[in-house]
């Protein structure tokens, strides 16, 4: 059988204090290979914890006005980012292939602009194979900070029991079903989701639509208790048996704790799945899809922020 088991590390964060998010991300990987994980999946932004800056606005209509003091906080904590040659991302290439196991690990990357939140798969011979940064960035909050990422890549993985084709969506991206479709459009079998917000009931429930009406499989890392609330969740995609009776595609759900929660896919199992049912890209009519690539923002969507600038996604 082709498996391919995601180890969910569901974990606080030591504030943002690179070094002490190391060392406790090195000893959570460690305890995911000891179960057999085949992938070890960090939160989103591990490097800093996802520890916003003081000051930090938390709602559009807050922005654009910011005080000197929150301008200089904003400016600490963008010269947090790191680039993919930091010794952090070392260590954990270095570890990646000493446990023969793939990292996908977060952090606070550097780039020419403005940081951007990204995560990197790292194989399991300690090669960086894809990395992706969050497309759609909060712009609501800390992450206007941020440069947004352009594309969602796919790539095979060379796991244990053969290759798998796996994607990354980072937190809110999840709750566009754009980003999920343009993965399994783009190829992806497995969607890896690092995450930091409070997850309950119809964010899980969004999440487990994605795997439904994409044939894929999805697993996500949130941060634990009481950082955010936990619930990690994996679900595998396969709402139907063979016999067209229905299933229940959750895998896991964490509670609230720290933890390492491991979700076993079937890829066998999927692959025969996404070969026979009707979802995911098999009667798709993409030529009566003109609105979905419209920039064009109209009420009740429409944003202004505290300098009387209005919101407008393609300049971002």
């Amino acid at each position: 059988m082709s498996s391919l088991r995601v180890a969910l590390l569901q974990m606080t964060a030591c504030g943002s204090d690179q070094d002490a998010n190391l060392r406790k991300g090195e000893a959570f990987c460690r305890r995911a290979q000891a179960m057999g994980a085949d992938i070890a999946l960090f939160p989103e932004m591990w490097n800093i914890g996802y520890t916003p800056y003081a000051g930090c606005p938390h709602e559009y209509r807050a922005l654009g006005a910011e005080r000197p003091d929150q301008q200089e906080a904003r400016a600490r904590w963008q010269a947090q980012a790191i680039g993919r040659d930091d010794p952090f991302v070392l260590r954990f290439r270095r570890l990646a292939k000493e446990l023969r196991m793939a990292v996908a690990l977060t952090y606070l990357e550097r780039w020419p602009a403005a940081p951007r939140d990204t995560v990197s798969l790292i194989d399991r011979h300690g090669d960086i194979v894809l990395t992706y940064a969050k497309v759609h960035t909060c712009d609501f909050s800390l992450e206007a900070a941020c440069t947004p990422g352009e594309d969602f890549p796919v790539c095979p993985l060379d796991a244990a029991h053969g290759s798998v084709n796996i994607g990354a969506m980072i937190c809110y991206d999840r709750e566009f079903p754009e980003s999920a479709r343009i993965l399994m459009l783009n190829g992806a079998e497995i969607i890896l989701t690092p995450n930091a917000c409070p997850l309950e009931e119809n964010r899980i429930g969004q999440f487990r639509a994605r795997a439904f009406e994409n044939m894929v499989g999805v697993a996500m890392a949130n941060y634990a208790a009481p950082q955010e609330n936990g619930h990690s969740v994996a679900f595998d995609g396969m709402a139907f048996n063979a016999d067209g009776a229905g299933r229940n595609t959750l895998m896991i759900e964490a509670d609230g704790r720290e933890g390492v929660y491991l979700a076993g896919f079937d890829l066998d199992a999927l692959r025969a799945y996404r070969d026979r049912e009707v979802w995911g890209g098999a009667f798709r009519r993409p030529h009566r899809y003109d609105p979905l690539t419209s920039t064009g923002l109209a009420r009740p969507f429409v944003r202004t922020n505290a300098a009387g600038e209005r919101y407008d996604p393609a300049t971002r």
